[in-house]
């Protein structure tokens, strides 16, 4: 019963002034409570129930512990264990071998005694003596009989001027881009293993533009894998230039990452990372840009965490989050059974045939909730319905974690070096987090390839090629 009604009811006679100035009292105290409801739904956001990535979870937050089951920590009974593999002999540089000189249990002397069995391998691996190797180039100049004039010899096409050698070069990117070491923490780490002067912060930059520079045929090669591929996980975050917002996107195939650097988040940026004519399946978020694209799967993670955000808005939105996040719960139950071989894909299929009919019923309910964020969000998830179940009709990820774990490594990295300052360095962050990624993908050494690819960028010869063909 509102105010009003009660004052009415008691025997007021209220003017119309008062009554406009009650009912007017009444919606703001709506407003602000419905205000104050969000503003505390949002102190409860942490990286379980919204996309608030890991890193910035406070220490008051305590994770989902898992299931006891009884059993003891460690290796259970009938585990096949995992071992150190023994290193092959052509990699062993140096074997000692050790005689007993007497016998453990009586004392006689083994001189001469036949050998009982095969020896046991102890492989120990340590590092070498680390020291630059230093190459001098020496150019004599020499006169001419005929003219008398001067020739002094030119340097190879790989030295091609340069001080420090490709894989120098390729680790000293590597360490910035890949171990995300700051310029003067790479100066100091390479000064002290050279054993010798060691590169300056200038020459760190010219390390990570040389390294830009032969990455780029690399880089177009995975553009092109990513935008003809049948399926792609898409997702984006922040990046800076010169202090300035910028969007990191990404976008992981089966072989191989993309991720470029744009200044917009929305639809244009979108097709220009993937292409306005990409025809595969998008696998993201609902992040509205996506729409662009036909062919999609939303990602059940961040519904799973949406639903749980709702339960921090408390009464009607908490109990529609237990029930959606339940449904959430029986989805995933049967694509893991997909995964771990307990039923097949026709099986999946009419596996979700019961879970959809539910889901769709609950999602009808709560687009007529007197909760807004819980109407508006099932209202929304109706309006993308078939892009909620691609995954039981086509062979793609129902979740984006794929995209998500890539972008992990580049917001550790931003977090260090606080994006990049120049248009140069955003080509750099973008081709040598796609080597990474890549290289891990394919499980390539990505110094080696890289140092390879300096070697060819120095001697004016083809690129070696990253992806399979």
């Amino acid at each position: 019963m509102s105010i009003i009604e009660q004052l009415e009811a008691a025997g007021e006679v209220l003017t119309p002034s008062v009554r406009a100035a009650v009912e007017g009292l009444e919606a703001m105290v709506a407003k602000l409570e419905e205000r104050i409801r969000e503003l505390e739904a949002q102190l409860g956001l942490n990286s379980s129930n919204s996309s608030k990535p890991p890193s910035s979870d406070g220490p008051s937050v305590v994770r989902q512990k898992k299931k006891l089951t009884g059993k003891k920590r460690g290796g259970q009974p009938g585990h096949p264990g995992h071992h150190r593999q023994q290193i092959p002999a052509e990699r062993v540089e140096q074997v000692v071998e050790h005689w007993p000189e007497s016998c453990e249990h009586c004392g006689h002397t083994l001189s001469g005694a036949e050998e009982a069995k095969p020896a046991q391998v102890h492989q120990v691996v340590e590092l070498p003596r680390l020291r630059a190797e230093v190459t001098e180039h020496r150019r004599h100049c020499m006169r001419c009989p005929q003219c008398r004039k001067l020739t002094r010899a030119s340097l190879p096409a790989e030295v091609g001027g340069k001080h420090f050698g490709p894989r120098l070069v390729a680790l000293g990117s590597q360490l910035i881009g890949r171990y995300r070491l700051s310029r003067r923490e790479t100066v100091d780490l390479l000064g002290r293993i050279l054993g010798v002067a060691g590169p300056s912060l200038g020459s760190t930059e010219a390390f990570t533009q040389e390294a830009s520079a032969a990455l780029k045929p690399v880089y177009e090669e995975v553009q092109a894998r990513v935008r003809q591929s049948e399926a792609a996980g898409v997702d984006e975050t922040s990046w800076k230039l010169g202090g300035k917002k910028q969007w990191l996107w990404t976008a992981v195939v089966e072989l191989a990452t993309l991720f470029r650097v744009d200044p917009k988040r929305g639809s244009e940026a979108l097709e220009r990372f993937l292409g306005s004519r990409y025809a595969g399946v998008v696998n993201s978020d609902r992040w509205n840009a996506y729409r662009i694209y036909e062919r999609r799967q939303l990602c059940w993670a961040h519904l799973l965490r949406n639903f749980k955000a709702l339960e921090l808005r408390g009464g009607a939105a908490a109990e529609f989050s237990e029930q959606g996040v339940a449904q959430c719960g029986r989805v995933f139950e049967m694509w893991w059974g997909l995964q771990e071989g307990r039923h097949d894909w026709k099986e999946l299929g009419r596996g979700m045939e019961p879970i959809q009919v539910s889901f769709r019923r609950l999602l009808e309910g709560g687009a007529e909730s007197s909760d807004k964020k819980v109407a508006g969000f099932c209202r929304n998830l109706l309006k993308l319905w078939p892009s909620l179940w691609t995954f039981v009709t086509e062979p793609v990820e129902p979740t984006n974690n794929a995209a998500e774990r890539a972008l992990r490594a580049a917001v550790l990295w931003r977090k260090g070096c606080f994006g990049s300052q120049g248009e140069a360095g955003l080509r750099y962050a973008e081709r040598i987090l796609t080597l990474n990624a890549t290289c891990r993908q394919q499980q390539i050494h990505p110094i080696d390839f890289l140092y390879l690819l300096i070697s060819a960028f120095r001697s004016g010869t083809s690129a070696p090629k990253l992806l399979p063909h």
